[in-house]
């Protein structure tokens, strides 16, 4: 019998969810996502130290040594992550920058020009990007410039709605998050297609594919296989190295889960801003989980230039 993984590959787009070359390499996904807290872990490991040198030699002479370093950082391990995979690498925009719809179009435009510089086109990079209102209507226009977009720190049904409207090319609902509020608000260790996480990027797959949107759903931060296998059939799904040889390992057949399939039950809406803000509002876990998200990518962001301007220090 073979894998779980390999029966899954045979429904999903297979994304993996680090910047670690090295299971990159064992994993073979097509693609390849990266935040602020994923770089963070890779520039604490050896292997990356040139990569740290580098981006700092690249950015000297810069009026912000270390951000512009920390920019040059990312697209190296995008850069590497590029040779070893078919597809896309997604790499974040500062999550700073979440409420600046002005600053992040600059961001974004910055790393696909750096990624240009260093050989890699713009069709095999996805820009990511919190899901604000000012960070989607940033991503409408990125697209517009051929600047595809992934927009990550999704978890309400608000959020997915405005970024189908927006065009976005695709987007991540954290399953995991989700699961973590709901958990701990009911005590409840919720399950297969019980599992609120689960529940809510159905929710969204039913509705862009009952009302025709491009906009890809790639369910994002997993807990557990089981959330996986509740998910197969969705378009792309981003999972840890940990999970993926986990589903390497285990035997089973899976099949696209009837739980995707079906009609939506929620009509076609386009959100104007004081829309999407209000209803994105009445979801206190969406509300609380956008912040928290937000906070913590910004957090590791900080400990990444905090490391490269002792690192810059240490060399002068």
């Amino acid at each position: 019998m073979t894998s779980k993984l390999d029966n899954l590959r045979q429904h999903t787009l297979i994304v993996a969810d680090t910047g670690d070359i090295d299971a990159i390499r064992t994993l073979q996904p097509v693609d390849a996502t990266t935040n602020p807290s994923l770089l963070l872990k890779a520039a604490q490991q050896p292997d990356y130290s040139h990569l740290l040198d580098r981006a700092l030699l690249q950015a000297a002479g810069s009026y912000d040594l270390i951000t512009d370093a920390c920019d040059h950082f990312a697209v190296a391990v995008g850069s590497q992550i590029i040779k070893l995979i078919p597809g896309r690498v997604s790499t974040e925009v500062d999550a700073r920058l979440s409420f600046d719809r002005a600053a992040t179009l600059d961001k974004a435009r910055k790393l696909i020009e750096l990624y240009e510089q260093a050989g890699v086109t713009r069709d095999r990079v996805l820009i990511k990007i919190a899901a604000t209102w000012e960070g989607i209507q940033a991503a409408a226009e990125l697209e517009r410039e051929g600047i595809q977009c992934n927009l990550t720190l999704l978890f309400s049904f608000a959020q997915a709605q405005a970024c189908a409207d927006a065009g976005v090319f695709l987007i991540s609902p954290f399953v995991g998050r989700i699961y973590d509020w709901y958990k701990q608000r009911d005590g409840v260790d919720y399950q297969g297609v019980d599992d609120p996480g689960v529940q809510s990027v159905a929710r969204i797959f039913r509705y862009y594919k009952e009302h025709l949107y491009a906009t890809v759903v790639m369910g994002a931060s997993f807990r557990n296989i089981g959330q996986i296998e509740a998910l197969c059939g969705c378009d792309r799904l981003t999972i840890s190295p940990a999970l993926l040889q986990q589903l390497a390992k285990e035997a089973g057949n899976l099949s696209p889960s009837a739980f995707l399939t079906g009609a939506s039950d929620d009509p076609r809406e386009e959100l104007n801003e004081p829309a999407f803000r209000w209803a994105h509002n009445e979801d206190a876990m969406a509300t609380e989980k956008l912040a928290e998200g937000i906070r913590a990518f910004a957090a590791d962001q900080l400990k990444l230039e905090k490391l490269l301007a002792e690192r810059a220090a240490s060399v002068a």
